[in-house]
């Protein structure tokens, strides 16, 4: 569970250093961090 929140705090630092110029790039980043967690949520319950 400890690395769940750690990947998730880590992803979101990077999204807001990185920044976006438009709605369409915000939606992209939304995008790809929700890619990220299902992947994170996937290997998790392979795990259990």
């Amino acid at each position: 569970m400890k690395k769940i929140g750690l990947a998730f705090l880590t992803m979101s630092f990077f999204l807001l250093l990185s920044g976006c110029n438009t709605m369409k790039g915000l939606g992209e980043d939304i995008s790809e961090g929700g890619k990220a967690l299902g992947s994170i949520a996937e290997d998790v319950q392979k795990k259990m």
